[in-house]
C-alpha cells in the first residue's frame, strides 16, 4: 500500500501541506523583513504565516493528545478510581494523571464523567481537580526548556515509530512524538512570522498596558484559551514569544491567569448531563479558577516579584512558566486544607434533587 493512501496516508498529506505552508509563509515573511528596513509591518504576510504555525501547532497538540489518550486512559481511569481514597492522594493522583495526558481539561472531563456513573465520589474528584491544575504546569516546563533543536529527530523517530510498526501500543507512542514535535514547529513557525512586531511601536505600547493593567491581560488569556479549548496552547504560545522579548514578565503572567479561567469552558460543558454531583464537580473547578485567578490579578505585581525571586538568573520563559507553577501550587495547598468545608458548601449551593413523591391511595383518591 502506498504511504499517502488509506488513515496513514492522509494523515502524511495533511503534514506535508502543513509543513509546507509553514515553511513558505515564514520564508516570504523572512524575505519582507531582508527586503524591508523600515518599521512597517506587512500584517497579511505576518499574519498568514502565524496562522500556518497556528494550525500546525494546534493540530500538533491533537495529535498529541489522542496518542496519549490512546496509551494512557484507560490506566489512568483505573488509577483515578483506585488511588483517590482522601484529598492529599487525590492531589496526586490528578498531578500524575495531568502530567502523563498533557491536559488538565482531559482529566477533569474523565472525572466528571466518572462521578456521573458513580465510580467517584463528588469529595474524591475534588483532590483530584486540584491536582490537574498542578499537573498541566508540566507542559509549560517542557515549552520553557529550548529543545527546538531536537525537534526534527522527535518527529522522524514519530514517523518511524507510527508507519513501521503494527504494534498498536508502538504506533501510538510515535504519534505522540510526532504531535510532540509538530507542536514544537508549529510554535517556532508562528514565532518566525511575528518577528516584525518586536519593532512596531504600537504593539510595543500594547504590550506594556497588558503588563500595567493586568485585568485586560486576563481578559485576553481567556478569550484566547475559550477560542483554541486549550490553556497549555495559550500558555506555550506566550512563553514562546516572551522567549522572542515580544511579551513582558506581568504581561504574561496576565495572560496566564486568564487562561486559567478559560479553561473551564470545556470542563463546565462535560457535566451537561451528568447529575447533580457531576456539576458539582465541574463548578468546583471553575469556581476555584476563578477565585484563585482573581486573586493572582489582585495581587499580580507581588506575584511578579515572587517569580522573580525564585528563578534567579532564568529568562523570561522560565519565568512565566515558574508563575504558573507558584500560582498553582500556592492555590492547590489553600484549598486543599479547606476542601470538607468546600464540598459542604457546594452540597448546600447544588443539592441533589428531591425524590419523586410516591402518590398514597389517600392522594390518589382525592
Amino acid at each position: 500500500m502506498s504511504l499517502f493512501t488509506g488513515r496513514r496516508g492522509t494523515f502524511l498529506t495533511r503534514l506535508a501541506v502543513a509543513c509546507f505552508l509553514s515553511t513558505t509563509f515564514g520564508a516570504q515573511v523572512a524575505s519582507a523583513m531582508a527586503s524591508d528596513q523600515a518599521q512597517s509591518v506587512n500584517f497579511f504576510k505576518m499574519g498568514m504565516a502565524a496562522l500556518a504555525g497556528l494550525v500546525l501547532f494546534i493540530y500538533g497538540l491533537t495529535r498529541l493528545a489522542e496518542g496519549l489518550g490512546e496509551v494512557n486512559t484507560e490506566r489512568m481511569r483505573d488509577l483515578l478510581a483506585k488511588f483517590t481514597t482522601n484529598r492529599f492522594a487525590g492531589v496526586g493522583t490528578g498531578i500524575v494523571a495531568t502530567a502523563l495526558l498533557e491536559s488538565s481539561s482531559v482529566t477533569i472531563s474523565m472525572v466528571i464523567a466518572m462521578v456521573g456513573s458513580g465510580i467517584l465520589t463528588f469529595v474524591q474528584s475534588l483532590g483530584v481537580v486540584l491536582g490537574a491544575n498542578i499537573g498541566t504546569t508540566v507542559g509549560a516546563l517542557i515549552i520553557a526548556v529550548n529543545v527546538k533543536q531536537y525537534v526534527p529527530l522527535l518527529m522522524f523517530a514519530g514517523m518511524v515509530l507510527s508507519l513501521a510498526f503494527k504494534h498498536e501500543t508502538v504506533r501510538n507512542v510515535g504519534v505522540v512524538l510526532l504531535g510532540f514535535g509538530l507542536m514544537f514547529f508549529g510554535l517556532d513557525a508562528i514565532d518566525d512570522a511575528v518577528r516584525p512586531l518586536r519593532q512596531y511601536q504600537p504593539f510595543i505600547d500594547l504590550m506594556q498596558t497588558l503588563g500595567d493593567r493586568p485585568l485586560f491581560g486576563a481578559l485576553i488569556g481567556a478569550v484566547s484559551t475559550v477560542i483554541i479549548q486549550s490553556s497549555s496552547a495559550t500558555v506555550a504560545i506566550v512563553i514562546t514569544l516572551a522567549g522572542s522579548g515580544m511579551i513582558s514578565l506581568s504581561a504574561g503572567v496576565a495572560i496566564v491567569l486568564g487562561a486559567e479561567i478559560g479553561t473551564c469552558s470545556d470542563t463546565l460543558l462535560a457535566t451537561i448531563g451528568r447529575g447533580r454531583s457531576a456539576l458539582r464537580t465541574g463548578v468546583f473547578h471553575f469556581l476555584f479558577n476563578l477565585a484563585t485567578a482573581g486573586l493572582g490579578i489582585l495581587f499580580a505585581p507581588q506575584l511578579v516579584q515572587l517569580v522573580l525571586a525564585v528563578s534567579g538568573g532564568a529568562g523570561v520563559r522560565r519565568q512565566i512558566a515558574n508563575a504558573q507553577i507558584l500560582f498553582n501550587v500556592i492555590g492547590v495547598t489553600a484549598a486543599v486544607l479547606f476542601l470538607p468545608a468546600i464540598a459542604r458548601g457546594l452540597h448546600r449551593l447544588i443539592p441533589d434533587r428531591e425524590p419523586a413523591a410516591v402518590p398514597t391511595p389517600a392522594t390518589e383518591g382525592a
